[in-house]
């Protein structure tokens, strides 16, 4: 692993307080920007939890069954929509914190780094909602003409939640296989190496991260094999550029 020549000079309080600062800013980060989702929360509702069920037959009804299960959802929806809004700022404070620990020529990929973080985080969360509807069509139709879907918003949304960012979370894993090569912590060979291990973990992280259904899971696990796949050519072109 590559270590900066000034890292030394830092004590382990001195990183424990700039870790301080970095999480502080980033959670400020998304509290400025959960105030303007909560405000439009019934509008990100709409988009976010009513569009996906467009082609569930029977169409679930969504209930909340406690009197202030509204305003919690309202809250819910507030926090994620920040966490999403305020991802750019969330992922530079992330890569700044690792930047002491890079060589200076090393330092020159954190901001292009933030930038594709990003990208690859939205793209997950595009995926996720693209294939929710399908998700849902089956889940809500499975029990057709035997139980009637109803859905309680707070278990709905916390649904929704785990499926959207455990998919912006492991679209990260390409860019991780990037900085870990360039910096010298992985290898194209490690990868490839230990592929039977890494299948069982995905297996097990997607059984975490999804409901408890195959369904549900095996729409994590093949977008997670195909990310492997892909984060083995990225260390290959991180790899060739490091040797340039």
């Amino acid at each position: 692993m590559s270590v900066n020549e000034n890292q030394g000079e830092m004590s382990f309080l001195d990183h424990l307080e700039e870790l301080r600062w970095r999480i502080i800013k980033a959670f400020a980060s998304v509290a400025i920007f959960a105030v303007p989702c909560g405000i439009f929360w019934r509008d990100i509702f709409d988009l976010a939890m009513i569009h996906p069920l467009r082609d569930a037959n029977p169409r679930p009804r969504i209930i909340f069954t406690s009197p202030a299960e509204a305003i919690v959802l309202s809250i819910k929806i507030a926090i994620a929509g920040g966490i999403i809004a305020a991802s750019p700022f969330i992922f530079y404070q992330f890569w700044k914190f690792i930047a002491p620990g890079l060589y200076k020529k090393e330092k020159v990929i954190i901001l292009p780094t933030v930038v594709v973080s990003t990208l690859c985080f939205i793209l997950g969360i595009g995926f996720s909602y693209y294939i929710l509807p399908y998700v849902l069509k089956f889940l809500a139709g499975y029990g057709a003409g035997v139980l009637e879907p109803y859905f309680k918003s707070n278990e709905y949304i916390g649904f929704i939640l785990k499926i959207t960012l455990a998919f912006g979370a492991v679209f990260e894993l390409p860019v991780l296989s990037f900085v870990l090569t360039k910096i010298g912590m992985m290898t194209p060979k490690f990868l490839i190496k230990n592929t039977r291990y890494a299948i069982v973990v995905m297996f097990i992280l997607s059984a975490i991260l999804t409901p408890p259904d195959v369904i549900s899971q095996a729409f994590l696990v093949v977008p997670l094999l195909v990310l492997y796949g892909i984060s083995i050519g990225v260390s290959f072109l991180a790899q060739g550029k490091k040797s340039t």
